[in-house]
């Protein structure tokens, strides 16, 4: 009798893995090359592989107010009406900007160069030295 139990668990925990396996190939089955090459693209960007220009635009004037170029991620947490960029300007150094957005103030971004990105398979980066914290003692 407890054969035939354990027999039951195994039978649904393979039914269960096998609807959870589907339910990931159908949402990866959704997504067309423009997505996948887009998603890695924004990974490449916010790991500095990508130069991007950055400009903030005056609606009323017509002129821009700033520009940031090099490899730059753009902020993806960001308050409302608030954008941050931060570009990294050496092998260990990087630079953050704050900017805020009003009625009349907008921003786009530009991709100065072409990126070798794949269509066909995501992108995963593993980054070790962000599972393990660097810890200052004072």
């Amino acid at each position: 009798m407890r054969s035939d139990a354990m027999k039951h668990r195994k039978n649904m925990k393979r039914v269960a893995l096998l609807t959870l396996t589907a339910a990931f190939l159908s949402a990866l089955s959704g997504c067309n090359d423009a997505d996948v090459a887009s998603q890695n693209l924004s990974k490449a960007a916010d790991n500095f592989q990508i130069n991007r220009r950055v400009v903030f635009y005056n609606g009323i004037t017509g002129e821009y107010m700033l520009s940031i170029e090099g490899l730059c991620s753009i902020g993806n947490a960001d308050k409302s009406r608030e954008v941050s960029i931060t570009c990294k300007t050496g092998p260990n150094s990087f630079k953050k900007h704050f900017l805020g957005l009003s009625d009349n103030v907008t921003y786009f971004v530009e991709q100065i160069d072409g990126a070798d990105v794949s269509t066909y398979h995501y992108k995963v980066i593993f980054k070790p030295s962000v599972i393990v914290p660097d810890i200052s003692v004072k």
